[in-house]
């Protein structure tokens, strides 16, 4: 996919691997100058990547759900660069599976974990960096929830919330923003193809469970990180120029409802 971001400076969370990864380079592709950050030190794959694309980088390390490392993050990138048009705030994490448990048996500690990074992180990065945008009179943010966040399922209870608080606090924010010139937008994924999602639901070994996912996603198929990379691109393009505040779900029709013979 091809749009125009020459002279644009991205940021994107969880830039070191999976879905963020992908976006960080889809941008670059673009013309954007990118900020990548993550918790992880793993970075190299991201940056070579990038480089090679004759494109500038800079990555910086942090905890999203630490506000002060978010904040030296912010601050380290507008010194580089000048300013932030587009964030893009991919980072996230889930419960594993031996913690997926029931609201009655649910540890507390991990719910504060989930929804620290979820949810506490993304709202830290929309506060450090919309200042800027609003003095700008303008600015891209698109905040990466879940289908889960629209359509709730049991035993994760702190990442459905947590994704739900995303939706709507995305949608308040293109309330408040949308006067200065800015574009707030949520990216809903369903089931894609990472090397995590691959150990977890789609090796050999887990056939019952990918044959169990496949069999309600309409197209059949997982989705690949490159397919949510186009949609955030689109989004963080002047060819959405008048969308903001809205969820833009891909997940293969999975939210469409289950295909069942009755």
């Amino acid at each position: 996919m091809k749009v125009n971001l020459n002279g644009k400076v991205a940021m994107v969370t969880g830039a070191s691997a999976g879905i963020g990864q992908a976006i960080a380079i889809a941008m670059a592709e673009n013309g954007a100058r990118i900020v990548a950050i993550d918790w992880s030190e793993d970075s190299d794959d991201t940056l070579t990547a990038i480089s090679q694309r004759g494109v500038e980088c800079a990555f910086y390390q942090a905890d999203v759900s630490k506000y002060d490392q978010v904040i030296r993050a912010v601050r380290l990138a507008e010194e580089r660069f000048g300013r932030i048009d587009i964030l893009v705030n991919n980072a996230g994490t889930n419960s594993p599976a031996e913690l997926r448990k029931t609201i009655d048996e649910y540890d507390v500690a991990e719910w504060h974990r989930v929804v620290s990074v979820d949810l506490d992180g993304l709202f830290y990065f929309c506060r450090a960096v919309s200042p800027a945008m609003v003095s700008d009179k303008s600015g891209v943010i698109i905040n990466i929830a879940s289908v889960m966040g629209l359509i709730p399922i049991r035993r994760q209870s702190a990442f459905t919330a947590a994704k739900a608080g995303v939706i709507n606090f995305s949608r308040s924010m293109a309330l408040e923003l949308g006067p200065s010139g800015i574009r707030v937008n949520v990216i809903a994924p369903g089931s894609v193809l990472t090397k995590r999602t691959k150990d977890l639901f789609y090796s050999p070994a887990k056939s019952a469970i990918s044959e169990s996912l496949l069999s309600h996603i309409p197209l059949g198929r997982p989705g690949n990180a490159e397919e949510i990379a186009n949609a955030a691109l689109f989004l963080a393009s002047e060819d959405s120029s008048y969308i903001t505040g809205t969820v833009l779900t891909v997940d293969g029709g999975w939210t469409a409802g289950f295909a069942r013979e009755w």
